[in-house]
């Protein structure tokens, strides 16, 4: 491990607050590794007075980072993908012992920042605006981007580097400045990246403060950041609950958000489904990351005349589960992010019995020397009904409702009859039922499958949600338009000066 710190520039105390250089004079922030409840180090964390510092350098960055040509922007990201891809496997590595994710998905997250770098490089060249007939002779009508600011970015834990690269890759190519706020519980994964975002910018000759980082407390850093209005754009992920502060607070001042909140992610298994498919799904889908994904499987709404068989196939599965260190090589679930996301787990098992559900298998807390720090469980299988109050929250952790219909009409009123609407998904042969479930009247989520999982989303596309998981749009497609101003133009090339609708005013 030390190796891997050394490689990556974390020391036993770091400084967690960069805006071209990097200070911290608040509080110490321990970085606690939840494979052995062991202190990794410490970070000084930002107190007001050097974040006011930090939004002014990343403001005074961007007015001249804004006139470097897109182009020149996206060679800089291409750079940045490029450093990202020297240290895939340290990076990767680092986020597996900091926030508990096996090593392939540490290395996984990773190449979800490279991939991204890509396709802003790419998008460099690509930041179209359309052109438009005026009703007037003599004029021309277009519309344009223009960078919009400096942009606000608060990350989770259970993504603590990805979720940066999305809004910071795009951000750049649109010539803004970003402004990280982690997530206190993975503050080293943050400092690690933005030192490697920093060398870039200084071989570049560009002001590194385009990518300013800021560690400290949400009570203080936190609320000084959404309530800035220095920052037009906050794009913040996290629990619907946090999403409903920022909303609110970014919205009373009219400024924009970015909400990627919470997900309650279901998954209809048909009598027309590849049952093999649909199983290896699921375990995906519901054990990846320890069920603390935004896109974890939560519910499978399964066929009556088929639920056994899935049930018994779901069993056999998740008793051939390796639990333990995420670094060793099989291993297939690491721990929870701390203790108290295991005391949430085993809070909401409770729940579920005191409804009336039933658990089939798992919940329990482990311990021994081989799950030392006391953050592994055992992932949990319940029968359970859509209705239930603890069914109709995300509990974030590795727990699967099973949840049976009748009729297809039924299982997608039951997939959409919770606040969340992120990702979905369905498993049939049948294409009428994929397309229902696709159509307007189908699932009423950001993001519908046929059969793949709900979990493990591809960066081209537009990731997001409706309803409680907050309506943004990260990551593909045109979600680039979040980051940045539209302006509509007219030019008027002749000597005369008709108005528009045709209205007469004056001789």
């Amino acid at each position: 491990m030390q190796s891997i710190l050394k490689n990556l520039g974390i020391d036993s105390t770091n400084l967690g607050t960069f805006n071209g250089r990097w200070m911290g004079s608040d509080a110490k922030l321990d970085a606690v590794s939840p494979i052995d409840g062991k202190v990794i180090a410490t970070v000084a964390q930002a107190t007001v007075e050097e974040y006011e510092q930090t939004v002014a350098a990343a403001q005074e960055a961007f007015e001249s980072w804004q006139l470097l040509p897109a182009p020149k922007r996206g060679d800089v990201v291409r750079r940045l993908g490029n450093a990202l891809r020297e240290h895939k496997a340290d990076l990767g590595a680092l986020v597996t012992i900091e926030m508990g994710k096996i090593r392939a998905e540490g290395e996984g997250e990773v190449q979800e920042m490279i991939d991204i770098c890509d396709f802003a490089v790419g998008l460099s060249r690509q930041l179209y605006g359309l052109t438009m007939h005026s009703e007037r002779p003599g004029h021309r009508m277009y519309e344009q981007w223009h960078p919009l600011g400096v942009v606000g970015v608060i990350s989770a834990f259970n993504f603590p580097v990805a979720v940066w690269s999305w809004n910071a890759a795009l951000s750049a190519v649109c010539g803004n400045a970003t402004l990280w706020k982690p997530s206190s519980k993975t503050p080293l994964t943050a400092i690690a990246t933005t030192k490697i975002a920093q060398r870039v910018c200084e071989q570049c000759g560009v002001d590194p403060a385009i990518f300013s980082l800021v560690i400290g407390r949400g009570s203080t850093i936190g609320e000084e950041l959404i309530n800035d209005k220095r920052i037009p754009l906050v794009s913040a992920t996290g629990s619907c609950r946090m999403g409903y502060r920022i909303g609110e607070v970014v919205g009373n001042r009219l400024g924009r958000t970015i909400l990627e909140l919470g997900g309650n992610n279901a998954i209809i298994v048909t009598p027309n489904a590849n049952m093999d498919m649909a199983v290896r799904a699921i375990l995906f889908g519901a054990v990846g990351t320890a069920g603390q994904r935004c896109t974890s499987t939560r519910r499978i709404i399964v066929h009556e005349s088929i639920e056994q068989d899935l049930v018994n196939r779901l069993l056999a599965a998740y008793k051939q589960i390796k639990i333990g260190n995420p670094l060793n090589e099989g291993t297939l679930m690491g721990p929870m992010i701390d203790t108290d996301a295991v005391k949430t787990m085993q809070s909401a098992i409770g729940r579920i019995k005191e409804e009336g559900g039933e658990v089939l298998y798992g919940g329990e807390p482990l311990s021994g020397d081989t799950y030392s720090g006391n953050c592994y469980v055992t992932p949990c299988i319940a029968r359970a009904k859509n209705e239930f109050k603890i069914v109709q929250e995300e509990t974030f952790a590795p727990i699967l409702y099973i949840i049976r219909y009748s009729d297809l009409d039924e299982a997608i009123a039951k997939h959409n009859g919770v606040p969340q609407g992120l990702s979905s998904a369905i498993f049939t042969e049948n294409l009428l039922e994929a397309e229902k479930f696709l159509g307007c009247a189908g699932s009423d989520c950001g993001i519908a499958n046929v059969n793949i999982g709900t979990s493990g989303a591809e960066i081209g596309g537009a990731f997001g949600g409706e309803k409680e998981t907050g309506g943004g749009r990260e990551s593909g497609s045109d979600s680039w338009k979040a980051y940045m101003r539209r302006q509509t133009n007219t030019i008027n090339y002749t000597r005369e000066l008709p108005l528009a609708q045709g209205i007469k005013f004056g001789d």
